[in-house]
């Protein structure tokens, strides 16, 4: 049988617990590689979403647009903006498309999968009743026509999906899950 001495060897320094002020190199790491993330997933699986509004007066009908850059008559509405929500989004392009300011509580409709446009499109659609016009929307580069038209008599080159919406805003068809 073997002796053993037990040896105690250096003596070690008690461990240094750090500021909880101060960041520590494993935590400044972990938010760098979620920054990194997050712009990587950006770019590689980005969504887009927009939003447009049915804008409904008693009398005149629908509020519909016509864009310089693109073909047929629209419902008013754009990109939702970094930093914004999907209402004042709305409203700021009503503002800008229709020269209409939105002055009630606008009701969703429904958010809508645009797979015509692409894998990773969402529309959101508003149901506005309640708004005041500033005046007529004179063209310009971006809308080239702007006017109400009556549900039953919609211009021929309205797109495909504005009718859905107007259908089923009507009760004459189902809500639909895509664009």
């Amino acid at each position: 049988m073997r002796n053993t001495v037990m040896s105690s060897g250096p003596t070690l320094p008690a461990p240094v617990r750090p500021d909880p002020a101060v960041p520590t190199p494993s935590a400044i790491g972990r938010g760098v590689l979620r920054r990194l993330a997050h712009l990587y997933w950006r770019f590689a699986r980005p969504m887009t979403l927009g939003v447009r509004a049915v804008i409904l007066h008693p009398d005149k009908g629908v509020f519909l647009v016509k864009h310089s850059y693109v073909a047929g008559w629209h419902l008013p509405g754009g990109g939702v903006e970094a930093g914004e929500t999907i209402v004042a989004s709305m409203v700021r392009e009503v503002e800008e498309e229709a020269n209409i300011v939105v002055t009630g509580e606008p009701v969703l409709h429904g958010v809508f999968f645009n797979v015509h446009a692409s894998r990773r499109d969402h529309v959101v659609v508003y149901v506005v009743t309640t708004f005041k016009e500033r005046g007529p929307r004179l063209p310009d580069r971006e809308i080239v026509e702007a006017s109400f038209f009556p549900l039953d008599g919609l211009p021929a080159d309205t797109t495909r999906g504005t009718r859905e919406r107007l259908d089923e805003i009507a009760g004459r068809r189902p809500p639909s899950p895509t664009w």
